[in-house]
């Protein structure tokens, strides 16, 4: 049977905090990597070591706080609390990184890496967390995540917008593009976290804190269900991300675009993905999770192809294949936290502990190895095959090749084998009703022991309900 479907308001008050946090998720791999090269002035390898190395050494961040998230029982929630930390760590971080001017070192894109992805790991995790909670159902579950998907996409194309609205309207200069991204973040965070804080409950768990520690977070391992996910998710992260981290070098040096048109390209990329989230979740009311997940994965395999034969410098065909690749974004993003949270219900049943937080510890560190390998593979590959990335540089063909292969050919085939691996997922609406079904057994028997977990009928168990006389 379908839970109560949650208000439009606190959908919307839980996903707000997504338009900083997207807007900050996307510069962390498209522009600020870029940005420290070419306007700071580092080294492509420098940038991609600090990038990758940093990203593998905050996993091990994940799991410590996932658990520590686990074990915490507030007035306020578990999940809540923790959000409202990760806020400010944020906001100090992103002034330092975005208002970086040139003349700083390696040294100190290491200690503003290592600052803003501990906080973006405390806030996305406890924020994916808190939204698995807020209902038991498997398609609203769905909605939940497709809303959180949305708002990501929005606040995307939020930031975006920002450096070819601002150079249009007052001339400014790329570096001043990317120290608007900041502003707006910093701006933006604490307003959506008091609307969340505000709006959004957290139910309670009654449960006692349980151990969750490393050896717990490594025994969520054993589950069929979590590594499916797990695998999935570094595959389809790993693409978009490969794509993020070179779109500005491709549509300059093979189709020909200069930034600004390319920047318009990228918009209209995402804008794909916010007509996308709706559709998505609508096919996986019917098809399921996990067989709507594939065939998105089919479908953005089919239109890198279709990316590679685009004719250079034809802006039209280019908005067109870029919206319609923007299509299967969001698909990957929601339906696998979606399916985290069903897993949730499965692990309760068998181990009788919650281990939300850790479950999605896990999440976020996949997130973090396909960005991370994404830039150090990519930067790495385009510098050993000597692609130079200024703008009037001039590139052999063997490292427009590489270039080509790493923007196109790479992702698909790690969409294709998403799509291969997701297909037999056992997790399915029926079998989660099946879960649920006998979690409920199980809370109503450890809730009321002296009611058993079979059903009474009322003159029964309203004997058990009155005062004594």
């Amino acid at each position: 049977m379908a839970g109560k479907p949650l208000s439009k308001t606190v959908l919307a008050a839980l996903a707000a905090p997504c338009l900083p946090l997207a807007a900050l998720g996307l510069p962390l791999v498209v522009y600020l990597p870029e940005y420290f090269s070419g306007e700071i002035g580092l080294s492509l390898t420098a940038v991609g070591t600090a990038f990758m190395a940093v990203r593998l050494l905050d996993m091990a961040f994940d799991p410590f706080i996932g658990g520590v998230m686990d074990r915490t029982r507030t007035r306020w929630g578990r999940f809540r609390l923790w959000f409202a930390i990760g806020t400010p760590i944020l906001m100090f971080a992103t002034w330092m990184l975005f208002m970086a001017r040139p003349g700083v070192g390696v040294g100190y894109l290491w200690v503003g890496l290592l600052i803003i992805y501990a906080g973006f790991s405390i806030a996305t995790l406890s924020q994916m967390a808190w939204a698995s909670v807020l209902t038991p159902d498997y398609d609203q579950r769905s909605r939940v995540y497709g809303w959180w998907q949305t708002a990501n996409v929005i606040g995307m194309i939020l930031v975006l917008a920002l450096p070819p609205l601002l150079f249009q309207v007052y001339g400014a200069t790329h570096a001043e593009g990317v120290r608007a991204m900041g502003l707006f973040i910093i701006v933006l965070l604490p307003i959506t976290l008091l609307l969340s804080l505000f709006l959004v409950p957290e139910p309670r768990i009654a449960s006692a804190p349980d151990k969750a520690g490393i050896r717990e977070y490594l025994a969520l391992f054993k589950r069929a269900t979590v590594r499916r996910i797990l695998i999935v998710d570094i595959l389809n992260g790993t693409g978009p991300s490969i794509t993020g981290a070179l779109f500005f070098f491709y549509f300059h040096a093979i189709k020909d675009f200069d930034r600004g048109p390319a920047g318009l390209l990228l918009l209209i990329y995402f804008i794909g993905g916010l007509v996308g989230a709706p559709a998505w979740m609508w096919i996986s009311y019917r098809l399921g999770k996990h067989r709507t997940l594939a065939y998105s994965g089919l479908f953005y395999a089919a239109i890198q192809v279709a990316v590679v034969l685009m004719p250079a410098g034809h802006f039209p065909l280019a908005a067109a294949c870029m919206l319609l690749a923007g299509l299967s974004y969001s698909a990957s993003a929601f339906l696998l936290r979606a399916m985290m949270a069903d897993v949730g219900d499965e692990a309760r049943l068998d181990t009788g502990i919650d281990r939300t937080g850790l479950l999605y510890a896990l999440l976020t560190g996949t997130v973090k190895i396909g960005s991370a390998l994404a830039v150090f593979v990519s930067f790495r590959g385009l510098d050993i095959a000597g692609f130079q990335t200024q703008a009037n540089a001039v590139n052999d063909p063997a490292a427009l090749l590489a270039l080509q292969l790493m923007f196109t050919a790479a992702p698909g085939a790690l969409a294709l084998a998403g799509a291969w691996v997701i297909w037999g997922y056992p997790l399915t609406a029926e079998k989660h009703a099946e879960v649920r079904a006998r979690l409920a057994e199980k809370d109503l028997a450890e809730a009321a022991p002296e009611l058993g977990s079979e059903p009474r009928l009322a003159e029964e168990v309203h004997p058990l309900a009155r005062p004594a006389e």
